[in-house]
């Protein structure tokens, strides 16, 4: 890492209020989670739908996210199709914890598994393989720690050549 990286990343955990030590595990749990998707992507949910399970045991929600860039893998689609348990159906409502949200139109950077049961995807390791893009006040998309999507694409994109 050249010294400016290191410059800028302090830069960044003074300006998110992160210690080293915090921004140290965050490091590390990224490249955890980048080593261990099958694919990881930037884009914009489109749909959200809830279903029963087969035998009306569980409610699946079923999210469409609109790739915009695909960091790892690819689908070789421009729709990608996430199912995780939770959802609401008919005024009867299901909620897992450690489970991601999405919200309608939803900026999001995503580490997805392949789902082996069929050809969709789950988040991978739940709540935290999804990474909500802000807009800063100046434009620059950020995560909700304030950190640029752009420098955080590029770690990614390190951690992932390394493989």
């Amino acid at each position: 890492m050249s010294i400016k990286s290191v410059v800028l990343i302090c830069f960044v955990m003074l300006l998110g209020g992160l210690s080293p030590a915090i921004y140290s595990q965050q490091m590390a749990e990224l490249q955890k989670l980048s080593k261990d998707a099958d694919v990881i992507l930037t884009g914009k949910v489109t749909k959200q739908q809830s279903a029963w399970n087969q035998d009306k045991s569980r409610i699946i929600t079923y999210t469409t996210v609109k790739a915009n860039e695909y960091i790892k893998g690819n689908t070789n689609n421009n729709y990608v199709v996430i199912s995780h348990p939770g959802g609401e159906i008919d005024g009867v409502g299901e909620m897992y914890t450690h489970m991601p949200t999405f919200t309608d139109d939803e900026e999001v950077l995503l580490f997805l598994k392949n789902n082996k049961d069929n050809s969709d995807y789950n988040v991978l390791y739940g709540e935290e393989g999804k990474i909500a893009i802000l807009n800063s006040g100046s434009g620059e998309k950020v995560t909700a720690f304030n950190v640029p999507v752009k420098m955080l694409k590029s770690q990614i994109q390190k951690y992932v050549s390394h493989q």
